[in-house]
């Protein structure tokens, strides 16, 4: 797996993907995720 033991930086977008469900698929990966957050890009 490409994702495992290594430490993530999550950026979600509101009007998109929101932050924690790219976190919860990068932790099923195997990702240690150090941030999370949801913003808005306008």
């Amino acid at each position: 797996m490409l994702l495992k033991d290594k430490k993530v930086i999550i950026i979600g977008d509101r009007d998109g993907i929101p932050g924690p469900a790219i976190a919860l698929c990068a932790q099923t990966a195997g990702a240690d995720v150090v941030f999370s957050s949801t913003e808005c890009f306008v």
